[in-house]
């Protein structure tokens, strides 16, 4: 068995969204196996477990991630995770893998990839509510996709926003309020919030989302009266049901599975699209484990590991 613990240095957006869009493909096609994300509660966070088998990849395995909005109070990142990869025949392990900086890129070459099937155009403003490294994540992600013409970034803490446009200054980037940022072209909400901090009024048609904070049961970012307005496409629809930006608004009643327009595999395969212009679409991205195993793949070409004699 190999441990890697510092992978990734060498994967680029370039190579890490080719690789999740073929994956969501691989999910369109219902060529995947994915129990739903079981999650344990914590007394400050939780951690979910997440198993997966694509054989398109030749590979199964299970990430273990966790997830505590104040660990920055501890210099930790909110988000850690670790990846075990289990060869196929066998069941044998194959790999543990560091998976948290790769966490970070699968889920911004998401929302990167439903950015570039459904934004209004090739040439954007792009809106980054949030600061985090999942936000810093989706601006990579996205420049690698469409041309970023405008950048705006609002956070809690201005100062935090300010340091995150001042990195991205080559895509015109700057701190501003909440309403500018959600008047872009293309909007992300990357924040632990569990009720709504975009609001309906500031959303104009046209406009793309990629709801990316809300990954966990009680988690909701946007006015559930943007969701009505929109064509909403989720990575999978029962985990979005159960953990996604929609949980909150269909628990409520103010909106149904009925109402979910799609799935990014759908969409990646040409079977979903924006209709119009004018059409505000919504991508609610909740983490699938086969984006982990897709990226893990790419992770074991670049990086250097360490044997593990196994079994033992």
């Amino acid at each position: 068995m190999r441990y890697y613990p510092v992978p990734g240095k060498g994967l680029t957006y370039a190579k890490v969204n080719r690789a999740i869009e073929a994956v969501f493909a691989e999910h369109g096609k219902g060529r995947v196996s994915m129990p739903p994300k079981v999650y344990v509660n914590l007394p400050n966070g939780d951690f979910r477990i997440m198993p997966s088998y694509v054989p398109a990849l030749e590979m199964c395995g299970v990430k273990v991630v966790n997830v505590h909005p104040n660990n920055r109070e501890h210099h930790l990142p909110t988000v850690m995770a670790t990846t075990l990869l289990l060869e196929v025949t066998t069941g044998l392990p194959l790999a543990i893998i560091n998976a948290t900086a790769l966490t970070d890129m699968r889920t911004g070459a998401a929302g990167a990839i439903a950015a570039s099937y459904l934004a209004p155009s090739r040439n954007i403003s792009l809106g980054i509510i949030g600061s985090g490294r999942q936000a810093e994540a989706q601006i990579a992600a996205i420049a690698a996709e469409l041309t970023v013409q405008e950048l705006c970034i609002w956070s809690r803490t201005m100062s935090n926003a300010e340091k995150l446009a001042a990195r991205w200054g080559t895509l015109n980037a700057r701190a501003t309020s909440i309403q500018r940022a959600a008047s872009c072209d293309v909007v992300v909400t990357a924040t632990p919030a569990t009720s709504p901090v975009v609001m309906n009024d500031w959303i104009h048609e046209g406009t793309h989302i990629n709801a990316i904070g809300a990954d966990g049961p009680g988690k909701e970012e946007l006015d559930p009266a943007i969701l009505v307005r929109s064509s909403i496409y989720v990575d999978d629809i029962n985990q979005a049901i159960h953990s996604g930006e929609i949980n909150v608004p269909i628990r409520n009643g103010l909106l149904t599975r009925h109402q979910i327009t799609g799935t990014l595999g759908e969409v990646v395969l040409g079977l979903k699209k924006r209709t119009s212009k004018d059409e505000i679409t919504l991508f609610d991205s909740t983490g699938l484990a086969i984006q982990d195993l897709a990226i893990a793949r790419l992770a074991m070409e670049e990086a250097e590991y360490l044997e593990l004699p196994l079994p033992l």
